[in-house]
């Protein structure tokens, strides 16, 4: 009888196709995901003039899909532990392609901001599903690596936002970047046949011949011909439900700490995202000048997340994540500096880097810190009690660009939600070891 170690089979492998193939749809739907979040941002100055709405207003009609995404992140993330990531994605991509398109059809604030709350519980599904698959399946060499690799996905789905709302909003109206959100539906019947699903969802439903046929893509030498028993993570001896699990075993203060810094990591990302655009129109840009801003934002963390996931597989993740995000902060402050145009986009793109891209850090930060058995409600919790960041940024934004405040101290608001998760990083404890126990397949 040969005893095979799962994890360490995963923790050991070389990166070869079946890592990325994983690699490929994880990038692919967390792209489109990007896409669906940033649509608002970039539409927002043109639907506050063709419905008439304040900039309070819009702020509620942004808030609507993130509002969903905390209702998502919370019960997707969870009820994958029960239907496998395969079907908890499919419907996360059905959710918000169908109803982001339904809201392009809508003309008052009332019933768009419904159907972008419909919407967000699928965009916010994804993410605790996508990381903890992610995470499960990288070598760990390279985790931290391909977990910002995918990650970049988001920042470049809310580019390809930008440069279609850049190149159609204009002429065709705001409406033609929501339509565009219903085509990722025709990937659902290929998502569910060729994506791998979770190893312990396989284990538990005790489909041996996936368990054979990803182990071998993992590890082709090994020999599955000779009687096996699967060493497997082994699930912490308690009748409590997993939600408890986050805060037994010393985890308690890290994950009210995750959920802190994640919230006002959100904060910043979405303060952004949804106000970039119409802060940079205030300063005298064009509709096409402010949306370059919003491309120059995400291609900096397209870069600045793959960097920050190079960094955080060579030093500890924890502290590449807590400079990330204090440098965020310092960037931020800058933006209140009156600095010449061409400074301006280097230094957008170094925001970027250090808000979107340290959050997605501290995604893989979360994913790594808890077992598999509770990963995807450990990072559905951090990214549904996290929105609460993301449902407030796009309000207070909005407040104070209704009150017409300076616009500096639209980014010093932001850059204080990166002091306040710098300190709550700092606190989050090292990960303790996760028990094995074997399991006979």
């Amino acid at each position: 009888m040969q005893y095979i170690d799962v994890q360490k089979n995963i923790d050991e492998s070389k990166f070869n196709f079946f890592n990325f193939k994983v690699l490929f749809w994880c990038f692919l739907i967390i792209l489109i995901d990007g896409y669906d979040v940033a649509i608002a941002g970039v539409a927002i100055p043109s639907i506050m003039e063709n419905m008439g709405v304040s900039a309070v207003t819009a702020g509620f009609m942004a808030s609507s899909a993130l509002f969903g995404m905390m209702f998502g992140g919370i019960f997707m993330g969870s009820i994958s532990e029960k239907i496998g990531r395969r079907w908890s994605l499919s419907i996360c991509i059905f959710l918000f392609s169908v109803f982001t398109a339904a809201a392009g059809m809508c003309d008052d604030p009332y019933t768009f901001s419904l159907m972008r709350f419909l919407a967000g519980i699928g965009i916010g599904g994804v993410q605790p599903n996508i990381t903890a698959h992610m995470t499960e399946y990288a070598p760990k060499k390279i985790r931290s690596m391909m977990t910002a690799i995918m990650f970049s996905g988001y920042a470049l789905g809310a580019v390809c936002a930008a440069v279609l709302g850049k190149q159609f909003i204009l002429e065709f109206g705001w409406q033609v970047v929501f339509y565009a959100a219903a085509l990722p539906v025709i990937l659902i019947p290929f998502i569910i046949k060729f994506m791998p699903d979770s190893m312990l969802y396989m284990q538990k439903k005790n489909d041996r011949k996936s368990l054979e046929k990803a182990l071998m893509a993992i590890n082709p030498k090994l020999d599955l011909s000779k009687p096996y028993t699967l060493k497997l993570t082994e699930k912490e001896q308690t009748s409590s439900a997993p939600v408890i699990q986050l805060f037994q075993n010393g985890r308690a203060l890290s994950t009210v700490m995750f959920w802190i810094s994640i919230t006002t990591g959100l904060f910043m990302v979405y303060a952004l995202s949804t106000w970039l655009t119409k802060l940079m129109a205030m300063s005298g840009y064009s509709l096409g000048s402010s949306l370059s801003f919003v491309i120059a934002l995400n291609i900096g963390a397209i870069f600045g997340s793959i960097f920050c996931g190079w960094l955080a597989d060579r030093f500890q993740i924890k502290w590449v994540v807590v400079s990330m995000f204090a440098l965020g902060s310092i960037f931020l402050y800058m933006m209140t500096l009156n600095l010449p145009t061409h400074l301006l986009y280097i230094l957008i793109s170094l925001v970027g880097s250090c808000t979107t891209g340290a959050q997605i850090i501290a995604y893989a930060f979360c994913g790594q810190f808890y077992p598999s058995h509770i990963r995807s409600t450990g990072i559905g919790f951090a990214t549904g009690i996290g929105r609460l960041g993301a449902i407030l940024a796009p309000v207070i934004i909005g407040i104070i660009v209704n009150l017409q405040l300076p616009l500096e101290q639209n980014f010093m608001v932001i850059a204080l939600a990166g002091l306040i998760g710098t300190v709550a990083l700092c606190f989050i404890m090292p990960q303790q070891k996760t028990a094995l126990k074997t399991a006979a397949v």
